[in-house]
């Protein structure tokens, strides 16, 4: 169910600077970002904390805070900030947001789920979907995530169904403000469930693109799998295409897993597969 995310200022160590600044030079209010940087808006400065237009209050304990924490993202909430994180106990899995310059990224049992090493996980995200360009007709996204690749895909597809196993991974999409437009585009589909069983029951050639950025190996490995991609192939239409991410083509770990995935969608009937490096993955076609 698209439950809209709640509207409450969130901040991260990027939003800090400003406020101690002004602070410290007795200013009375300043401008900065209550969305990880997504929008800016003008908040009072009070010897007790800051007040943002629409009424709620980060006491300065809490600017320091927030300031000191490298790791993560928070909710103000009552005066104090609140880090943005869950816990999924039925796959044992904890969630949280990291902070970056731009959007934020997901970390899930310790593991990143986007890139954030020179490129912030939305521009990343833009990248993958560009290299199956162009993006139209029904498209696939088999891991929602935080929403970055089905919000950018349902820019130009007709439609876009977008698959997430885990309930956790969504509460931090709702929490994200970079990923409401995931829960209000009416072009975007979510189901729930594991992309290699939810597959199985798309009827062929269903799909024209396919976006399939799933978790590492270690944590999907059935999502690596031949049989996983079979399906794919087989939900795709003629000349349909995926773009399936590996890793940094530059680690050991990530150019032995992209020679197994290429053999494997060889395997299942892809008639060309071709390493895209800038966007950390490959492309098939079928």
């Amino acid at each position: 169910m698209n439950t809209p995310p709640v509207s409450l200022p969130i901040l991260s160590h990027f939003q800090t600077p400003p406020l101690l600044k002004a602070r410290q030079q007795g200013a009375k209010s300043v401008a900065i970002s209550p969305d990880l940087g997504l929008t800016t808006v003008e908040v009072g400065l009070t010897p007790s904390g800051v007040c943002f237009p629409e009424g709620t209050v980060l006491s300065w304990a809490g600017v320091e805070q927030i300031d000191a924490d490298r790791n993560g993202c928070f909710r103000v909430v009552d005066t104090l900030p609140v880090p943005i994180r869950g816990f999924t106990q039925g796959l044992g899995r904890a969630h949280s947001l990291f902070p970056t310059q731009g959007a934020p990224a997901m970390i899930i049992a310790g593991f990143p789920m986007h890139r954030i090493k020179g490129i912030d996980p939305r521009r990343a995200s833009l990248l993958m979907v560009h290299a199956i360009a162009p993006v139209r007709g029904h498209v696939l996204d088999t891991a929602t995530g935080l929403g970055y690749a089905a919000i950018e895909a349902a820019r130009t597809a007709g439609h876009v169904t977008t698959i997430e196993l885990d309930p956790g991974a969504l509460d931090m999409a709702r929490a994200n403000p970079w990923s409401r437009e995931l829960f209000g585009n009416p072009k975007i589909t979510q189901m729930t469930g594991d992309s290699a069983e939810v597959i199985a029951g798309f009827a062929p050639e269903t799909f024209s693109r396919i976006v399939h950025d799933p978790p590492t190996l270690s944590l999907a490995g059935e999502l690596y799998s031949g049989a996983f991609y079979r399906h794919a192939w087989r939900v795709l239409s003629s000349n349909g295409r995926m773009f399936h991410y590996v890793g940094d083509p530059e680690s050991r770990s990530a150019s032995s897993t992209t020679r197994g995935v290429i053999r494997r969608l060889h395997e299942a009937g892809f008639a060309r597969v071709t390493q895209d490096r800038k966007a950390h993955g490959v492309i098939a076609v079928k």
